[in-house]
């Protein structure tokens, strides 16, 4: 059986359970002041520090605790009925206080109840008894333990009529705050009345005050109840002008009042308090920006704009909508870098090792981009080409930009235009209109704090424009070193110096980019790797990455070099190596699974094991399908993720000559068969074809993988080669690949993507290539690496291409003939 006791005096709610047979102590309003008087303390206390309220002597509060010392101190201090020190902090805020942290004055407390309540806290309901003072911190584990020195509160000796009307008083004005205070319940007053001993009602009023921390905490320094007394007295009679002046603002404007005039009450509220307390907010934002002013490095001429607009701020009422506009606008000129620099470090050779540490591979990349900046170190500024590195995904385009700005020790700042298609993204928006905010060029600076960051403008390719404008054409300012030096942006409506940035731009497909934009650019070829280099990435950079990243170690697996090379082949198809990192993470997952279940696995990973990792294998060598069938030729083609090997099959049926083309072809390929086709019935007597053959036999083209849309003029060799293979019924040449465009006349063009189209044919297993001898120099571009094992037939006629491609020997004898 258990009774209820609630306490509810001031601004105290609080309903404390207590077993029957439990030791009570009864909260007295006007407990026997002698009493607390002679009331002993031992010399040294634990200390609990509190963080936003002041325990006086007499007074009774619930505070919830949740600190662990905390917690250990008040249930051993409860179970041993002893005593605490309750201290407050000085700044509420710091987590693990120390003896600098808290007010030299306390109370020394005692712990009436510690309740575990229903939400998981621990609320302590604390008595105070006596001041006391903190003389030296005798231990701080597992608690603080303070050697103390008490103190006795000093009243009247005689309580004179003046001290009696001063106390009268005070419980006067707290009647009042109550009163005026909507928030305190009006059984407060009735507590109030109620209260007899003196030295209670100043001490519990100056606890439940709505005062400040540090206001309470003065009231509790002072040793005389009689200047405690007055001091309460006066921040009380200061308490109640506010509350009356708040009553008498809210009396004037009460009546007829809708959204708009509330707001304003609010604001004419807020301006009547600053005013009383000696404040102004708007004067503190100018003098904010002014402050801030003084340390920026910026012209003339952006001085003057900042000025007039900080004029016009000052004219502004805080209340009114423009204010936050203006406050907005001068915020942002603040906040960016006028002419702020980081130090370049111009160690080429530094830089050249860094590019090399952090990528494997592109030699010719990594040259270019040393040349930049050796021009850079020599002339001390970027009137050259912006560099934009193109080529297929996960080839490492955005970070070589990064490894740019750590070898210049530059600030790094990317931004992705994919998708972006409303030109006041770069150019920002007016700033009268609504939500108007800086584009995002000024914004980048801004976020790099510095003038000259290196800026990623990452997938240049990709921005499309619409009825909002045409986002290429507002880049053109930004990459242009000639108008760069004075970027306007709507929002700012200044100039503002963009020629000491380094932009780097990158993109997957160049043919994307508007025409002028890539005049500005200087495109530096980024494509793809041999397998060779893929397993050398994959040692030095993704699988130590990956093991950082599940929590592994080298000692926990080994991925030998054949089963890197296995994953590249049989699991990834791409020029770059993010699915190969994909792939790699899977396997490490697989690795971290049976680490963290204490599985027993091989620590050495085999080739047969990967099944078991990364299921069945996803691709063959690109599936060479080999001669055995007369016309069907490998081609070579170019896609937004490198090269690939592509099949042109063609077949003959009696009919009237009909064309059939199947394989999903864009128009240009199409128009290559026919072109094809008339060629071959122009010289059929040169292949020893009957002209009957192409009026009494059906040609059907088909190029496998029909759900991919395929186009280009790259397959014009091939679609020929095939037709005549199956005129001619003679197969093709052994590993034999090909690529290049045709004319009507029979000569052979030259095509790009060379490199990518050699890739995927050394991936494929291709031996020999045939390309127009005009691709010949894009051949000697090509490191010695990539071209090992392969051998190359420059070539200027289409006749020329079959005397390469057709075997002599026939399948068997025509039906054409």
């Amino acid at each position: 059986m258990s009774s209820k006791i609630e306490i509810n005096i001031g601004s105290i709610g609080l309903t404390n359970l207590m077993d029957e047979d439990s030791d009570f102590i009864p909260i007295i309003a006007d407990e026997d002041e002698s009493a607390i008087d002679e009331f002993v303390v031992p010399d040294s206390l634990p200390i609990l520090p509190l963080r936003n309220t002041v325990l006086f002597p007499g007074v009774v509060i619930p505070i919830t605790v949740g600190r662990e010392k905390s917690l250990k101190l008040v249930r051993e201090v409860y179970a041993k009925k002893g005593l605490l020190g309750a201290v407050s902090q000085i700044d509420y805020e710091v987590e693990d206080p120390e003896v600098e942290d808290m007010n030299k004055i306390g109370t020394v407390a005692q712990i009436i109840k510690i309740l575990e309540m229903p939400d998981g806290t621990t609320t302590v309901i604390l008595q105070g008894k006596k001041r006391f003072e903190i003389e030296e911190m005798v231990s701080n584990d597992p608690y603080h333990i303070a050697k103390i020195n008490t103190l006795k509160d000093i009243r009247p000796e005689n309580e004179d009529n003046q001290f009696k009307a001063l106390v009268g008083s005070i419980k006067d004005i707290a009647i009042k705050v109550i009163k005026l205070s909507p928030q305190i319940p009006n059984e407060a007053t009735f507590a109030i009345k109620n209260i007899e001993g003196s030295s209670f009602l100043i001490n519990f009023i100056s606890s439940n005050s709505e005062m400040k921390l540090s206001k309470k905490q003065g009231l509790l320094d002072l040793g005389a109840l009689q200047d405690r007394a007055m001091r309460l007295l006066e921040l009380l009679s200061a308490e109640v002008q506010i509350l009356e002046l708040k009553d008498d603002i809210q009396s004037k404007v009460k009546t007829d009042m809708d959204q708009q005039q509330r707001e304003y009450l609010l604001h004419q509220q807020m301006k009547t308090i600053q005013d009383e307390l000696g404040g102004n907010p708007g004067e503190e934002d100018v003098m904010e920006l002014e402050e801030k002013a003084l340390e920026k490095l910026w012209g003339d001429e952006v001085a003057e704009v900042f000025e007039k607009e900080l004029k016009k701020l000052q004219r502004l009422n805080p209340a009114a909508a423009e204010y936050s506009v203006q406050l907005n606008y001068l915020q942002e000129m603040i906040d960016l870098p006028w002419n702020e620099f980081t130090k370049d470090n111009f160690d080429l050779k530094n830089a050249q090792k860094v590019l090399d540490a952090d990528h494997f591979g592109l030699e010719k990349v990594k040259d270019r981009i040393i040349e930049h900046l050796a021009v850079l170190k020599l002339k001390g500024d970027l009137k050259s080409p912006i560099l934009c590195l193109y080529g297929p995904p996960g080839v490492g385009k955005t970070s070589l930009g990064k490894s740019i700005a750590s070898a210049l020790d530059r600030k790094y700042v990317r931004m992705s235009l994919g998708g972006l298609h409303d030109e006041a993204e770069i150019r920002g928006h007016r700033k009268t209109y609504i939500g108007a905010m800086p584009g995002r060029i000024i914004l980048g600076m801004k976020k790099a704090k510095s003038s000259n960051p290196v800026f990623i403008l990452d997938e240049i390719d990709k921005v499309g424009s619409d009825h909002k404008g045409d986002p290429s054409s507002a880049l053109l300012e930004v990459l242009d070193p000639e108008q760069n030096s004075a970027f306007h942006d709507n929002f700012l409506d200044v100039d503002y110096d963009l020629s000491k940035v380094m932009f780097v731009a990158t993109a997957n497909n160049i043919g994307a980019i508007a025409a002028p934009l890539r005049d500005r650019m200087e495109m530096i070829d980024v494509s793809g790797y041999i397998t060779e280099e893929k397993a050398e990435i994959a040692k030095r950079h993704l699988i130590p990455k990956q093991l950082e990243n599940h929590g592994l170690t080298a000692e926990h697996v080994e991925v030998p070099n054949e089963v890197i090379v296995q994953i590249i082949e049989k699991y990834t198809r791409e020029s770059g190596v993010r699915g190969l990192d994909q792939k790699i993470a899977k396997l490490m997952r697989g690795i971290a699974k049976k680490v963290a279940m204490e599985d027993s696995y091989e620590r050495v990973i085999k080739v047969d094991e990967l099944k078991s990792y990364l299921g069945a294998e996803r691709f063959n060598r690109d599936k060479y399908q080999g001669n055995e069938f007369a016309g069907v030729v490998t081609g070579l083609a170019w896609t937004s993720v490198g090269g690939e090997i592509l099949y042109v099959e063609s077949s003959l049926s009696p009919g009237k000559g009909k064309l059939t083309l199947t394989g999903n072809l864009g128009d240009v390929m199409k128009e290559s068969a026919l072109l094809a086709q008339e060629y071959l019935r122009a010289h059929a007597a040169k292949l020893d074809i009957k002209q009957e053959a192409f009026d009494n036999w059906n040609l059907h083209i088909h190029v496998p993988e029909g759900a991919i849309p395929k186009d280009g003029p790259s397959a014009g060799v091939t679609m020929i080669t095939s037709i005549a293979s199956a005129f001619t019924q003679r197969k093709i040449k052994k590993n034999l690949a090909m690529t290049g465009e045709i004319t009507l006349r029979g000569k052979v063009l030259p095509v790009g993507g060379i490199r990518e189209k050699i890739l995927a044919a050394k991936r494929a297993g291709i031996k020999e290539i045939i390309l127009c001898h005009e691709n010949e120099r894009d051949i000697e571009e090509i490191k010695p690496i990539y071209l090992k094992g392969l051998k190359f037939h420059y070539v200027e006629d289409v006749m020329d291409v079959l005397a390469i491609a057709l075997m002599k020997q026939k399948v068997k004898e025509p039906v054409l003939i």
